[in-house]
């Protein structure tokens, strides 16, 4: 059976599942401890208008928080939400994973810090690293699909938006919060340490955090991977003043990482020193907000962010090439009072940035960016039908050193319809067409970069890239069920992708920044089953998978297309203990580009146990013990550009103590 084929009969049957498992409890009355499973949805999305859960939306949302982002969190962004259907992740060793978004990833899914750019050059190639740190988050939202109206021309694949409170827009409610956790890994000998506190009170509230991990080259099957290390250090500070009239804030971080590259480990013999990066970022952020500050207008929101970033890729001891990226980037958005049925927001968003890459492999030349854009979003109710339209124009221009300034004006609109049929039943389709400006590595790079062991070619005369796209999703929620599925359909015109050609340039595989059209259809499905719950305590279980398949018009396979999955989960809960046992099997990828090499089929499992041992009104505890791939498994991700030379980490144990207070 063809492995599309396989997801989506297991997403219709997840429906069936759902509607068989529920229907019969579906007229009786529910029990009087009941929880219904919608609680648990209620966490408010702040990357959207209007302060709405992910299940008001007609737009596909995932929120991690709580527990299940407890559980995901790892040293990568990418990583961390790899477990969401639909998201998977780059991968060069324990130090960068990117998110990849039904299939896209670069400088077409934006990576967020509280609603602004990461700042950093991770969308440049896959062995930068992202300047946001999951241990931090008190929330990671994941917008599936094109969200270029809302956040420009590179959210064309989605955005993952991480929510780290540094600017408080509250006090906390005894005055002063705290959260922390230290861990220890055994597949790196590595430890994670962070913490938090919050304090405050009769308008005013601050925020300090701060992080430290270290962790040796990882262990795979039969062996430890050289040059696979990563040291991080991150921390800020940020404070707010509070009041009716809503709040302003202002926040002050720092982000260190020194890791190394394990596709580039070295030879002593020959002489050859082992590549790593050294990375550091400063950035400033300014954030607030003005509860109705004139009539028409509930809500005013104005964000400001300044980052300085630098990294240096060595070569031994020896600096090879510099990247620095300064960025300037501002937002106000109004959300105005209700009009003739409608509510919505709109808004401008700008940003420079300067970018440059100096030294003996400076691939791509210094180049300033910079943009500005407008928006709407509106959305009104007609009885059980929730509409949702939108729409953006953006001005953006790229002029490199010593060379053509281009121009691109991307137009993105979006319309959705969400039909609740009944009480448990939802239909969602949502229409885009979203353009895309070329980024500068893509228009102008040309040269070797050790990094990532490639020769890039660009083209500055690439146009920027349409995509036109269509998803319909089917949702069933109560409160022994929630299932969920959805099928979608992306035709780009004049997609921009990094294609092998076979050549070879000062020893390295040439890879050629190249355009055409290309096609990207996918589902994914999960369902989660409320099996139980009595004394013992609480049985869930958790189905899902997802695939996606691209092509190039004319024949041919996009590079580096994730391959397709299932996973289940059993999981158990009571007032001091939780654990769970599941499985993701990665299916074979062969749907491969001309020159790329297939990846095995591969199962990871993994379990979880965590026990509160100390709880009282103003303070939580708890000891968990983590298992990743306990079959000890050989895994390398058809989304990785090293994925010949560096597989996945092998078995691992990770223990550790984590406190709320």
């Amino acid at each position: 059976m063809k492995k599309t084929a396989l997801v989506a009969c297991i997403g219709l049957a997840l429906v069936q599942s759902a509607r068989a498992f529920a229907d019969p409890a579906a007229d009786a009355p529910p029990p009087a401890d009941a929880e219904p499973a919608a609680k648990l949805k209620e966490v408010v999305v702040t990357a959207v208008p209007l302060g709405q859960s992910a299940d008001q939306l007609v737009t596909p949302v995932s929120v991690l928080t709580g527990s299940e982002l407890d559980d995901a969190r790892t040293g990568t962004i990418g990583q961390t939400v790899a477990g969401v259907p639909g998201v998977q992740t780059t991968a060069f060793g324990a130090g960068v994973g990117r998110p990849v978004i039904r299939g896209l990833d670069g400088s077409r899914v934006a990576v967020l810090a509280d609603g602004l750019g990461s700042a950093d050059v991770s969308n440049v190639s896959q062995d930068h690293a992202v300047t946001v740190e999951p241990f931090l988050a008190d929330q990671i939202e994941i917008l599936k699909g094109p969200a270029t109206l809302l956040y420009g021309s590179g959210a064309i694949g989605g955005v993952v938006n991480l929510v780290d409170g540094r600017i408080p827009q509250s006090a906390p409610a005894n005055g002063f919060s705290g959260r922390t956790q230290i861990g220890y890994d055994s597949v790196s000998d590595g430890s994670t340490g962070m913490f938090r506190v919050d304090a405050g009170g009769d308008g005013f509230a601050l925020h300090a955090d701060g992080l430290y991990r270290h962790a040796d080259d990882y262990d795979i099957p039969g062996r430890t991977l050289d040059n696979s290390f990563v040291h991080t250090k991150s921390g800020a500070v940020g404070g707010s003043w509070l009041g009716d009239w809503g709040y302003l804030g202002l926040s002050v971080s720092r982000y260190l990482s020194n890791y190394g590259n394990p596709a580039e480990p070295g030879d002593p013999l020959e002489d050859e020193p082992a590549v790593r990066v050294s990375m550091g970022q400063t950035r400033y952020d300014l954030k607030g907000a003005l509860n109705t500050p004139f009539a028409g207008i509930d809500k005013a929101e104005f964000s400001f962010g300044h980052s300085d970033y630098q990294h240096v890729e060595y070569e031994g001891d020896e600096a090879g090439t510099t990247f620095t990226n300064k960025t300037d980037e501002g937002r106000v958005q109004l959300t105005h009072a209700p009009l003739a049925g409608w509510t919505g927001a709109f808004g401008v968003q700008a940003f420079q940035r300067d970018f440059a890459a100096v030294g003996e492999e400076s691939f791509v030349p210094p180049t300033s960016t910079k943009g500005v854009g407008v928006f709407v979003t509106e959305q009104r109710e007609f009885g059980p039908l929730k509409a949702e339209l939108g729409a953006r124009a953006d001005r953006q221009s790229s002029t490199p050193d010593n060379g053509s300034k281009r121009d691109f004006s991307p137009l993105s609109l979006s319309a959705g319809l969400a039909w609740r049929f009944d009480d448990h039943w939802h239909l969602s389709l949502n229409l885009d067409r979203a353009q895309r400006a070329p980024a500068e590595e893509e228009l102008f790079s040309h040269g070797p970069h050790v990094a990532s062991a490639t020769y890039e070619i660009g083209d500055p005369n690439l146009s920027k890239e349409t995509a036109n796209q269509a998803e319909i999703g089917l949702h069933y929620h109560s409160e022994l069920v929630e299932a969920k599925i959805a099928a979608y359909y992306n035709r780009y015109d004049n997609f921009i992708y990094l294609a092998d050609t076979g050549l070879v340039e000062d020893d390295l595989p040439v890879r050629q920044w190249s355009q055409r059209n290309a096609k990207f259809r996918g589902g994914e499905a999960e369902a989660t089953f409320h099996l139980a719950k009595n004394e013992s305590g609480h049985y869930d279980w958790r189905i899902w998978g997802d695939t996606v398949r691209a092509t190039l018009a004319g024949g041919g396979n996009l590079p580096r297309i994730p391959a397709a999955r299932v996973g289940t989960e059993l999981s158990w809960r009571n007032d001091d203990w939780r654990a769970s046992l599941g499985a993701t099997h990665y299916f074979e990828q062969d749907h491969t580009a001309e020159f790329e090499t297939d990846t095995a089929s591969f199962t990871l499992v993994n379990a979880r146990v965590a026990w509160s041992f100390f709880n009282n009104d103003r303070s939580s505890w708890e000891a968990f013990v983590n298992a990743d791939n306990l079959t000890n498994q050989t895994a390398r991700l058809s989304t990785s550009l090293i994925k010949d030379l560096v597989p996945l980490a092998g078995r691992n144990f990770t223990v550790g103590v984590r406190g709320m207070f």
